[in-house]
């Protein structure tokens, strides 16, 4: 079945979203960009017919998938609306910068009958899905602790950062929602929700901008805990999450292409590699999922309750960076 897909904001992301879409064979592709510029430039690239500069017109067209590539900030209303429309929404992460409107968006999507999940596309990773698979399989025993290693050097691969959302924490900038969140997403889904957190935050390296380059956390996932430590300066560009149990470790280190495990203290660590991916490889994975999980055949890879909980361990890890005090994750209220 094809699907008729909008992509709304079509920067850096939303183009990825809409060339993976396209990539897929399932699409027909629409879009909606408010830069005149833009907008012609990305519909000329990818050949798509249709391209609009407000949500408005695009409705007119009747689409059955939107995907929701806007500033942060708009997230909520933008997803809101379409569920309404009875339209099915993958939305780009982070779900928001505030929870004002979410319990609205929730209680639309559960009386539409919509499919709405958020972009968090380190759960289409094969190697995390494997680690996954091995955690709640019972492994390595019962996990008592999590630690989360990251960097990457922003002046090379996001040479841009002092122009785009991430300049400003009100857009969804800073390294907690921009980067970290996809380390604490990740380590939800291996090990459970986390319901409390201490963070430290600063600017170290990055000029040109005021908001946090690094930070670390420590954080509570029930009985698990966990470490989690990034930064957007360093040299290497590297992922590493290891899971200790009490029967055995499992490590996962996406730089190296390998997960790996070891299940007692005097052998060596078992490995297992896979080619190296290309940079669209996840997120052709992710559209796939999606369309997939709006035909009933699955489930989506980060549901919306799952991206909830997310955003409000990043509120968390925000209000805890300016009091400098361990902070509840607070559950979400059903309506708004």
């Amino acid at each position: 079945m094809r699907y008729r897909v909008l992509v709304i904001g079509v920067g850096s992301i939303g183009e990825r979203h809409l060339r993976c879409f396209q990539a897929t064979g399932r699409a027909d592709l629409a879009l909606v960009e408010i830069r005149e510029s833009v907008r012609r430039a990305v519909a000329d690239r990818y050949g798509v017919q249709h391209a609009f500069a407000d949500l408005d017109a695009a409705l007119t067209q009747r689409p059955d998938v939107a995907v929701i590539a806007t500033p942060a900030p708009l997230h909520v209303a933008v997803a809101t609306r379409l569920v309404e429309a009875g339209v099915h929404v993958l939305i780009e992460k982070p779900l928001s910068v505030s929870p004002e409107g979410i319990g609205a968006l929730r209680d639309a999507v559960r009386r539409r009958g919509v499919t709405a999940a958020v972009a968090y596309v380190y759960r289409c990773h094969p190697l995390l899905t494997a680690m996954r698979q091995a955690v709640r399989g019972g492994r390595i025993g019962r996990p008592v602790e999590l630690v989360a290693v990251a960097g990457q050097h922003f002046p090379t691969y996001r040479p841009d950062y002092r122009q785009i959302y991430y300049a400003d924490r009100a857009t969804g900038g800073g390294a907690i929602q921009d980067a970290l969140t996809h380390l604490v997403n990740a380590g939800e889904w291996l090990v459970g929700g986390i319901d409390r957190l201490v963070a430290d935050a600063a600017r170290q390296v990055l000029d040109g901008v005021n908001v946090e380059d690094t930070v670390h956390l420590l954080a509570r996932h029930g009985q698990v805990m966990a470490s989690y430590s990034l930064n957007q300066h360093q040299a290497p560009n590297e992922v590493t999450i290891t899971v200790i149990g009490t029967s055995g470790t499992l490590r996962c280190e996406l730089h190296h292409h390998r997960w790996r495990w070891i299940e007692r203290p005097d052998e060596p660590w078992h490995d297992e590699l896979i080619a190296p991916l290309d940079r669209d490889t996840l997120f052709i994975a992710q559209a796939h999922a999606f369309l997939d999980a709006v035909e009933g055949r699955t489930c989506v890879p980060c549901s919306l309750d799952e991206g909830i909980q997310t955003l409000q361990v990043n509120l968390a890890a925000l209000a805890s960076v300016q009091c400098g005090t361990w902070k509840t994750v607070e559950g979400f209220a059903p309506t708004a």
